[in-house]
């Protein structure tokens, strides 16, 4: 268990920095921009070519919804949080699971079987209800279904969303099927807690 919570650990603090680096050179290319460095520098050239990856995407999506590509650092910084906050979410959903099959199994308790299910059942509900989660950040950002990672996160969630999309009407121009979905996930968790994990730990950091 304490090696799973190093792990765990070293992945938060691991991807915190990942973040910061992420959003302190994008801050340092609009900063070369804005003062107009001389553009041969190494740090100039650096700075372009590691954040490059990341705001080329952004403009190309900003340019296609007639947005000002000018503010691509800016919501390059938001994408880099956003990611950061789901990436760390998806691996905690994981560990936090892996944790709980691991005490489970080693309890040497009855109920043991039962909780290494319900445990495997309340993290898939967690990593499910994050891929819907993701699929609506990626359709607001307008990717479309030739994306292979829109196109995976479509096949996997629409079973769910799909249902109730059928019977659940938009409010004006807004599909509330997702927020539907959240709290029908929500539900299933609860249940799994209550009833496979009653008397278990849920979460183990």
């Amino acid at each position: 268990m304490l090696i799973i919570k190093a792990i765990a650990d070293f992945i938060l603090w691991g991807t915190i920095a990942a973040v910061v680096a992420g959003i302190m050179l994008i801050l340092l290319r609009s900063l070369f921009n804005y003062t107009e460095a001389n553009p041969f520098k190494w740090s100039v050239r650096t700075s372009r070519r590691l954040t490059e990856p990341v705001l080329t995407p952004v403009r190309g999506v900003l340019i296609a919804m007639r947005v000002d590509p000018s503010v691509a650092p800016f919501i390059a910084v938001l994408a880099i949080i956003v990611a950061g906050i789901v990436l760390y979410q998806v691996a905690s959903n994981v560990m936090n699971t892996v944790a709980g099959v691991m005490y489970a199994a080693t309890s040497g308790q009855l109920g043991a079987p039962v909780a290494i299910l319900g445990y495997l059942l309340f993290g898939f509900v967690g990593l499910y209800t994050l891929a819907i989660f993701v699929r609506i950040i990626f359709s607001w950002i307008a990717f479309s279904y030739t994306n292979p990672t829109m196109r995976f996160l479509f096949r996997v969630t629409e079973p769910l969303l799909a249902p109730l999309r059928r019977y659940i009407p938009p409010v004006g121009m807004f599909d509330i099927s997702p927020i539907v979905a959240f709290f029908i996930l929500w539900l299933c968790q609860a249940a799994i807690a209550g009833t496979l994990l009653r008397g278990w730990r849920t979460q183990f950091f």
